[in-house]
């Protein structure tokens, strides 16, 4: 799935600078497991920005993260991203939507939104770690369909 590219001009924080537009993709799936751990997701560009759905175990929404792409405050040749996340009482996804929001809008230089819900009975502390390398891996995975 290919994603066209141009370049446009857009100010953020008072800053002209060239923003990475891509021509919308289609809706895609992408998916991971490692033993009883299966992590799913739908991808779906909305105009330039992008929404990505995450689900695992039983499936809900438990926490939504959105991010906006911006220079590096460190050095404004680098990208990253402000972020913003909202997480229901008794959630605990907000860590992983957060991360993947930022990393997706600093990478894509578009605004991303990314909701996760996953739940599984009796996890262990190295079990969370491990569906927390899945999530990193969809990641991937999404920069990768939209970036081939």
């Amino acid at each position: 799935m290919s994603c066209g590219s141009s370049i446009a001009d857009r100010s953020i924080e008072g800053k002209r600078v060239e923003i990475a537009k891509r021509e919308p993709v289609r809706r895609f799936l992408v998916h991971t497991s490692k033993g009883r751990f299966r992590i799913e997701g739908l991808v779906q560009a909305v105009g330039g920005d992008l929404l990505v759905c995450l689900w695992g175990g039983t499936p809900h929404i438990g926490a939504v993260g959105i991010a906006q792409p911006r220079p590096s405050l460190k050095d404004s040749e680098e990208w990253s991203a402000t972020t913003s996340n909202f997480t229901f009482p008794g959630h605990k996804e907000d860590a992983l939507v957060k991360e993947i929001s930022e990393a997706l809008a600093a990478e894509l230089r578009r605004n991303v939104v990314v909701t996760a819900g996953m739940h599984w009975d009796k996890i262990s502390p190295r079990e969370i770690k491990i569906i927390e390398n899945l999530c990193r891996r969809i990641s991937k995975q999404i920069l990768k369909r939209i970036s081939s």
